[in-house]
């Protein structure tokens, strides 16, 4: 007979075990077909220019913050519209309890949203496509012999 800290551990096995095996399968039906263009760096939907030693534009953080502050904003919205939207509770306040949950996420849409206004009025949601800086290296190793290099990859 298993403990309950053994039946965990089973599960645990078995679903790593499944993983495995799945993972094993589709190695197994996959097409392999490597070609020029699968093997090429994939830099957010635009084509790779220059030495990618470059700074990365600050703007990608800026949308991924607003992203996720919008997103946590969803993750109180769900669980505040079942809880406060209970009609034997307003009821049972005469309509009281309503009207306070309604202007608490009032307020606190509001608040995100100013926010937004302030990022959209700075222009942090301004999208420029910077030209692409490629930094001057001092190497004894001619710039030529590294476009022959790269030259011999994207052939092969």
């Amino acid at each position: 007979m298993l403990s309950d800290f053994g039946i965990i551990l089973l599960f645990i096995i078995t679903g790593l075990a499944f993983v495995g095996l799945i993972l094993f399968v589709a190695r197994l039906l996959r097409p392999n077909r490597p070609n020029v263009e699968k093997l090429t760096t994939y830099e957010s939907g635009e084509e790779p220019v220059g030495n990618a030693n470059i700074q990365f534009n600050v703007r990608f953080y800026v949308v991924a913050i607003i992203f996720v502050l919008f997103d946590v904003e969803l993750v109180f919205l769900f669980p505040w519209a079942t809880v406060f939207g209970q009609k034997a509770l307003i009821e049972e306040t005469n309509g009281l309890w309503g009207w306070l949950a309604l202007t608490e996420m009032l307020v606190f849409v509001a608040l995100l949203a100013l926010g937004l206004a302030y990022a959209w009025a700075k222009g942090f949601l301004d999208w420029v496509k910077p030209e692409p800086k490629v930094p001057q290296l001092k190497t004894a190793v001619p710039a030529s012999l590294y476009e022959k290099v790269n030259q011999k990859y994207k052939k092969g």
